[in-house]
C-alpha cells in the first residue's frame, strides 16, 4: 500500500517514522557539552593553560580530519572532533588574550546565546519570536535612555560594520528618498566624511552601496587620533567645490586602534549648519555611557541622528524611517490582516530576512548585574589601564604612542640592541620588525596574544586591550614581564 509505506535505499527507512533519534542526539549533546565546559570554559580561562595550541596549517588540517565523507561517523568519533576543535581553537576567554576587542566570558550572556541557538527562531515577526520582539524593544529603549533620547527607533545588528552600513543607507535615503525606486543614476555625486582612523567598514559601505570609496573624504586627526573639526569644515567645502553633495558625517567614539573619541559637540554644530546626518560609531567606545565617571568622553552624543553601540543600531528619527528605507512588504511574512498588532512585526525594517536573536545575550547579562554592575566593569577597565600605563612608564624599553584616552594602550617595545640608537638610519626599519617577532614567539609558546599594526607614519607597534572583567593587576604585570622576556634578545 503506497499510502502507508515507502522505502529509502538499503536502510529500509520508513517515512512514517522519525528520521532523527532524539535520545541518541540528546546523549551526544550532553557529552559534547561536558567537553565544552571542561575544555573551553574551565581550561580556557585558566592562566596556567595556553591561550592557543599553535599548529601550522598543513599539520592542523590533518589533526582535525576535516574531510567530509560519504557516510557519517560514530558518536565517539564526533566527540573527538569536538575535543579537537576546542583544543586547537584560540581561547578568546583566556585572561591573557588581548588580541582583539574581546571582553572574556560572561556566563549569563553565554547562557543567553545557548538558549537562542536551541530555540532557533528568527526575529522578524511577533508570531515566531514573541518573547524576543518585546525584549529587543526593552533593551533598545533602555539604551536610548542612556543616550538621552525619549523616543526613537533601533535594531540589533550582527556587528558594528553592519550598523555603519545601515547608517549610510538611512542617511542617503533621508536626503534622497527617490534612491529606493530609481537607484543611483537619479542621484548626484555624494560625499561622506570620516576621520583617518575610523573603522574600515566606512569604505566598505561606500563601495557596497555604490557611493564609491573615492567619495569618502578622510578628515585629519590630532596626535590622539581625534577628528580635527576645522579640517572637517574644509573637507566639506572641498567636496562641494568638486561638485559633490555632502550628506553624512561619520564620527567615532573609540577608534579601533588608539581608542580615540571624536569631539561630538563641534561635529554636531557643523552638521546642523550644513544639514548633514551625523552618525557616531560607538561600537567600541559606547560602553562609557554606563559610567558616570567616563561618559563625558561622548559629550554631545544625544545630538546624533544614528549611532552604533556594540553592534546595536540606534536611531533618533521617525519611527518608520528604518521601515520605509528597507521594507519590501513580503506578503508571506508581513500579512496586513493578522490578529495582533502588526507593528510588532519588526523584520521589514531590517535588510536581513532571517535575523538571529541577539538581544537575549545582553538582556540576561544586564538582568544579572544591573546597570550598576555594567558601570563597575567599565570603571574597572579604566583602572587597570591606568595601572598598566603607570607600570609601563617605570620600565626601560616601553615607549607609549600617547596617553590612552580609553582602554587601548599603544606602545613600542624597544629591545636593548636598539636603545639609544634612534638617530640611526635603519632604526625605524629595525623597530618595525620587533613586534612581529615577539607576536610569533608568544603565539607559538601559547603564553598570550596581543595585536600590533602600523598607523600613519608610525611603524609596527603593539595595541594592548584592557577590557575583560576577569583581569587583575597580576595579569598586567605578567604582560609586561612577558613582552620583556620575549623581546630582550632581539
Amino acid at each position: 500500500d503506497n499510502s502507508k509505506l515507502y522505502c529509502l535505499g538499503s536502510g529500509q527507512q520508513h517515512l512514517n517514522e522519525p528520521l532523527l533519534d532524539h535520545r541518541e542526539g540528546q546523549l551526544f549533546l550532553t557529552e559534547a557539552f561536558k567537553v565544552i565546559l571542561e575544555e573551553v570554559l574551565c581550561k580556557g580561562i585558566d592562566v596556567n593553560e595556553k591561550v592557543c595550541e599553535w599548529r601550522e596549517p598543513e599539520e592542523l588540517a590533518t589533526l582535525l580530519d576535516l574531510e567530509l565523507r560519504e557516510y557519517g561517523e560514530q558518536q565517539h568519533q564526533l566527540l573527538q572532533r569536538v575535543r579537537d576543535v576546542a583544543k586547537y581553537s584560540v581561547k578568546t576567554n583566556h585572561p591573557r588574550f588581548f588580541n582583539q576587542l574581546f571582553a572574556g566570558v560572561d556566563y549569563h550572556a553565554l547562557t543567553g546565546r545557548f538558549l537562542t541557538e536551541a530555540l532557533n527562531t528568527s526575529q522578524y515577526t511577533y508570531e515566531v519570536a514573541p518573547v524576543f520582539v518585546l525584549m529587543e524593544d526593552e533593551v533598545l529603549s533602555k539604551l536610548r535612555s542612556l543616550v538621552g533620547w525619549a523616543q526613537g527607533d533601533g535594531i540589533f545588528c550582527p556587528g558594528g560594520t553592519m550598523s555603519n552600513m545601515y547608517a549610510m543607507n538611512l542617511a542617503r535615503y533621508r536626503a534622497f528618498p527617490e534612491v529606493k525606486l530609481k537607484g543611483q543614476w537619479a542621484l548626484p555625486r555624494l560625499a561622506v566624511f570620516t576621520s583617518q582612523e575610523s573603522h574600515y567598514s566606512v569604505m566598505k559601505a561606500a563601495a557596497f552601496q555604490g557611493i564609491g570609496t573615492e567619495n569618502v573624504f578622510k578628515v585629519n586627526v590630532d596626535d590622539r587620533g581625534c577628528m580635527i573639526t576645522d579640517d572637517l569644515s574644509e573637507k566639506i567645502e572641498l567636496a562641494k567645490s568638486q561638485g559633490a553633495v555632502p550628506f553624512l558625517v561619520h564620527a567615532t567614539s573609540g577608534t579601533t586602534v588608539q581608542g580615540a573619541f571624536d569631539p561630538l559637540e563641534p561635529i554636531a554644530d557643523i552638521c546642523d549648519r550644513q544639514g548633514l546626518w551625523m552618525h557616531v560609531d560607538a561600537a567600541w567606545g559606547g560602553s562609557v555611557l554606563f559610567s558616570k565617571e567616563h561618559r563625558h568622553l561622548m559629550r554631545g552624543v544625544e545630538r546624533w541622528e544614528s549611532g552604533a553601540c556594540s553592534g546595536i543600531q540606534l536611531l533618533e528619527c521617525n519611527f518608520d524611517l528604518l521601515k520605509r528605507c528597507h521594507s519590501a512588504d513580503a506578503t508571506y511574512l508581513f500579512q496586513q490582516d493578522k490578529f495582533y498588532d502588526m507593528s510588532l512585526d519588526t523584520g521589514d525594517k531590517s535588510i536581513q530576512c532571517g535575523r538571529k536573536v541577539d538581544c537575549l545575550k545582553l538582556w540576561l547579562m544586564w538582568k544579572a548585574v544591573g546597570s550598576q554592575g555594567l558601570e563597575e566593569r567599565v570603571d574597572r577597565a579604566f583602572a587597570h589601564t591606568r595601572y598598566l600605563v603607570e607600570e609601563m612608564m617605570k620600565r626601560e624599553g616601553f615607549q607609549l604612542i600617547g596617553k590612552p584616552e580609553f582602554v587601548n594602550v599603544c606602545f613600542w617595545f624597544i629591545p636593548p640592541s636598539l636603545r639609544g640608537k634612534e638617530n640611526s638610519p635603519d632604526y625605524q626599519d629595525r623597530l618595525s620588525k620587533v613586534a612581529p617577532v615577539i607576536k610569533e614567539r608568544m603565539i607559538k609558546q601559547g603564553t598570550m596574544m596581543v595585536g600590533y599594526q602600523p598607523l600613519g607614519g608610525r611603524v609596527n607597534f603593539f595595541r594592548m586591550i584592557v577590557i575583560s572583567p576577569q583581569l587583575s593587576y597580576q595579569d598586567m604585570t605578567f604582560f609586561l614581564d612577558e613582552i620583556e622576556r620575549l623581546g630582550n634578545n632581539l
